[in-house]
């Protein structure tokens, strides 16, 4: 009998990948969202059992976890996420459940400047230390989402905002992400202890990315470097949290260091966990451009044309006041990852043990 597994953030992005795959390869799923919504429902009709959770109260996450032997866990992004993280914990470890995987990131960093990147931190060796639990950690770096959120703006006006400089990184696309943890949660004892970094194929900065979008939409594409300030107007005007975008700017900032480029900055843990390479970032653009908001209609381009003229006109958000309002922590001595010497130290000795191939394609389409 397969293992039952729990998924959260199941109607996220990656979340919700995640869970598709597992139903794809049989595998009983309980979908933890916030709410009952067509997402939600989406998950229902491929056979996921929906449970509503709030992910701050353990007794809610306790009964989400009943008959649970499995879990993946992304955490919220939100600037409260440890105690969420911790509730979590107490819950999964009343529960009994053999195996976290748990999404996590390149860049988790005792000192970083964002309050997500040190609880990440945190919320590793939390997890770690939970007994008689196998932990595996789920540590992508740049998900290809992020650089192709503005693929309307390429297709529909021919332009490319840039907000990472000439840094490189290697983008994955939040399906390759799902296969690779898919593959994780069939076997998460042999991975126990283990932080596992998928990539995307290979490094590519801003301008390499703009001519790759060109490719997908199309046409041609003029590259057009973004500051943060615009980029804090465009957010109001999209509806973007605040948090999101303000550590969004810091992981930018990363990029620029080489944060994302660091050890070669590519491995091939998709294709050794999958059986399959992790598919090319022109790929995922051609899959983004022909989304709906990004297809090449008049309607379309008429209400492209008007956002990105009305942007200037957006207050914008303020991130540093929005971050000291909020009162969120600060290191004594704030360094991006990449600067501190123990951070670099510890990726070293990470990229090392990446995984040999386990052939776990052949065992998902045996099961």
């Amino acid at each position: 009998m397969k293992p039952t597994i729990l998924v959260t953030g199941a109607t996220g992005k990656t979340g919700a990948a995640v869970a598709a795959q597992l139903l794809a390869n049989g595998y009983p799923v309980q979908a933890m969202v916030r709410a009952q919504d067509a997402r939600s429902a989406a998950l229902a009709r491929l056979g996921a059992k929906v449970v509503v959770a709030d992910m701050y109260d353990p007794d809610q996450l306790l009964d989400a976890l009943r008959g649970v032997q499995r879990a993946y866990y992304v955490p919220l992004m939100q600037p409260y996420m440890i105690q969420a993280a911790a509730a979590f914990a107490v819950a999964a470890r009343e529960a009994r459940i053999e195996a976290i995987v748990q999404m996590s990131q390149w860049t988790s960093h005792r000192a970083h400047p964002t309050a997500m990147t040190q609880q990440t931190w945190l919320v590793d060796r939390l997890f770690a230390d939970l007994p008689g639990i196998a932990h595996v950690i789920f540590n992508p770096g740049m998900f290809a989402d992020n650089f192709l959120r503005t693929i309307d703006f390429a297709a529909l006006l021919g332009i490319y905002p840039m907000i990472s400089g000439s840094g490189k990184a290697a983008p994955v696309s939040n399906e390759d992400m799902a296969r690779t943890a898919a593959a994780i949660l069939v076997e998460p004892e042999r991975h126990a202890g283990m932080s596992l970094r998928p990539t995307g194929p290979e490094l590519l900065d801003a301008r390499q990315m703009a001519a790759i979008v060109a490719k997908a939409v199309g046409h041609s594409v003029m590259p057009i470097n973004l500051p943060i300030w615009m980029l804090g107007k465009v957010a109001q005007q999209q509806g973007v949290n605040p948090y999101e975008i303000s550590i969004l700017r810091y992981y930018m900032e990363d990029m620029k260091r080489g944060t994302f480029a660091f050890e070669g900055g590519v491995t091939d843990v998709v294709e050794r966990l999958t059986g399959t390479p992790a598919e090319s970032f022109e790929t995922t653009a051609r899959r983004y451009a022909a989304m709906p908001f990004a297809r090449q209609t008049f309607a379309n381009r008429l209400k492209a044309f008007i956002k990105f003229n009305l942007t200037p006109f957006y207050p914008g958000y303020n991130f540093d006041k929005w971050d000291k309002r909020m009162g969120l922590p600060m290191p004594r001595h704030p360094s991006f990852s990449i600067e501190d010497e123990r951070w670099r130290r510890e990726h070293e000795a990470m990229m090392a043990r990446q995984p040999q191939p386990v052939a776990a394609a052949e065992r998902l389409r045996a099961v």
